[in-house]
């Protein structure tokens, strides 16, 4: 034990941070850093199986951690919070001492861990875990029922980490590479996961429902759903040939079902043709019911919208495009490309799974409505952005930036698109995004970097004052006597984003930067500043 005692004195040792006013604590460091205990080591596979008792809101199970060892180490990290305890972890039937920070416990393996080999160790857990107080946003367990008394329940833990319900490598730059997951369940009820559904096993009184992921899958994506389920199925052909999908819902709720989800092929046609294949077709797509609003689940995407367009029946945009469309299946769906296909590194860099998937909810409506309906509808989700924070957050302490990453992260890619003047380019990047990161972890560099190089543009002072500061950029003019005097202010040094304006009904490109320039148009008298780009028209009167 004296190397656990040792290893726990290095952990803790580990510097809080101290980052837009809030002081991160050593907590924060081991769940949101890749520490020493996470590097050495490359997930390959999960075999985690979990019994779910509903009526004591209690659950036992294991995991078997399959693992490539890149550089020999002999203490491994693995997370799990309180209240679920860990049994007893195992390799090759040995057990294994370890000790324990919070929700990081270090395992000290005895057999010599060697670079390039493969190896595998068994954690055990049981407990009681953290109930959802406002899924999912604030998540763990649902322990909720539906209108007959009959237990109603799932999973969800994106930020606060997939190790509030199992023990897991909860960072995720290390996406697992497949999974099993087998959910037992007292007879009568169904668990549905990830995948497709392998086997069923009966065991008595309970069933276990044995699935199978075959694609990478990032920790909180990993969920399951347990109810009085009634399954329907049918197929879409998509740019990779037959796509399975398949629905989960209440008893009840079949026929409102059958009628919602009419939108899952037109949401499939849309997005294949704007971000590529689904990423996921091996592993099928399904949408399943849940006792919460809905989450992103890959291949298993869970929705609470009440079987009404919009967002619970209103639409965020204040148009009435969001009216014409399931905010849950579209958005959460959409995610399927930003989040499961392409996922963040870190979770400071949330606006890669949330801005481009708010943006996707126009490009929906730019499909099947039309380019003004899109149009109308993003400049519409402006009126939720707040500027109170930055869009990306502090890295290594868990810590997501403002909610703008979703309305103001949508502003920015729709002002990008006006910037290209060319929507099969717009739509060649938004395709190669999928293909040149398809089932990576990412940063937000490497996002800005790629979208810079296939535009042609240098975005670099662009993606640093939307994504990185709180400022609107504000464009200053004055018109006078046939001349327009412009300037750029509230903006990094060095930001020099053209934008389109209408001088009497008709298009100009002005070119401005934070020094004051002069151009003639003939007969000016009133100008608009194009809505369609992410700036604040100011007209200065003497």
């Amino acid at each position: 034990m004296k190397k656990c005692v040792i290893l726990l004195l290095l952990a803790v040792s580990i510097p809080c941070a101290y980052t837009q006013g809030r002081v991160f604590t050593q907590q924060d460091t081991l769940r949101g850093s890749i520490t020493p205990e996470r590097a050495w080591w490359d997930l390959l596979f999960y075999d985690l199986q979990v019994t779910v008792d509903p009526a004591q809101k209690y659950i036992e199970g294991k995991n078997r951690i399959r693992y490539k060892v890149l550089e020999e180490s002999q203490v491994m990290q693995i997370d799990l919070q309180p209240p679920l305890k860990i049994g007893v972890i195992t390799q090759n039937g040995v057990p294994l001492d370890y000790c324990s920070k919070g929700n990081a416990h270090f395992i000290t393996l005895r057999e010599k861990q060697e670079a390039g080999s493969v190896a595998e160790i068994e954690v055990s857990y049981s407990g009681k875990p953290r109930e959802a107080v406002n899924a999912p946003w604030d998540g763990g367990f649902s322990w909720k029922e539906d209108r007959n008394g009959t237990p109603f329940i799932a999973t969800s833990c994106q930020g606060l980490g997939a190790s509030v319900w199992w023990p897991n490598k909860d960072h995720m730059y290390d996406e697992v590479d497949s999974m099993a997951i087998s959910v037992t369940v007292p007879k009568g009820l169904i668990g549905v996961a990830n995948g497709r559904l392998k086997n069923t096993v009966n065991k008595g009184e309970q069933i276990a429902y044995e699935w199978y992921v075959s694609n990478p899958i990032n920790n909180y994506g990993v969920n399951v759903n347990i109810g009085d389920y009634v399954h329907f199925e049918n197929t879409y052909e998509g740019e990779k040939g037959k796509l399975d999908l398949s629905y989960y819902v209440l008893r009840d709720n079949l026929e409102d079902a059958k009628r919602q989800f009419a939108q899952v092929p037109m949401m499939l046609e849309a997005f294949e043709h704007w971000f590529g294949p689904y990423p996921f077709y091996e592993d099928s797509f399904k949408l399943v019911e849940v006792p919460y609003l809905g989450m992103e689940h890959q291949s298993s995407v869970t929705y609470g919208n009440k079987y009404q367009n919009g967002y619970l029946g209103m639409d965020l945009s204040g148009t009435g495009w969001g009216l014409k469309f399931d905010f849950i299946i579209i958005h959460e769906a959409g995610h399927e490309w930003f989040a499961n296909n392409i996922t963040y590194k870190d979770i400071a860099d949330m606006w890669v799974h949330e801005g481009f998937t708010a943006y996707s909810e126009n490009l929906y409506l730019d499909y099947h409505f039309g380019k003004q309906a899109s149009a109308e509808y993003v400049i519409g989700t402006r009126r939720k952005i707040r500027n109170d924070r930055p869009v990306i957050g502090p890295y290594g302490v868990n810590k997501t930036g403002s909610s703008d990453m979703y309305y103001k992260g949508a502003n920015m890619l729709h002002t990008l698109r006006q910037l290209l003047e060319d929507d099969e380019k717009w739509r060649s990047i938004l395709r190669g995004l999928n293909e040149e990161f398809y089932h990576q972890t990412v940063t937000t560099q490497q996002v800005e970097d790629y979208i810079s190089a296939r535009s042609g543009i240098d975005l670099t002072e662009f993606f640093e004052q939307y994504l990185r500061t709180t400022m609107i950029p504000v464009l200053e003019y004055r018109l006078s006597e046939g001349e327009i005097t412009y300037r750029y202010t509230r903006v990094v040094p060095g930001f020099d984003m053209p934008v389109r304006v209408y001088a009497d009904d008709e298009s100009h490109w002005l070119f401005p930067k934070t020094d004051w320039k002069t151009e003639k148009i003939e007969g000016i008298e009133k100008m608009i500043t194009d809505p369609n780009f992410l700036v604040v028209p100011m007209e200065l009167r003497d």
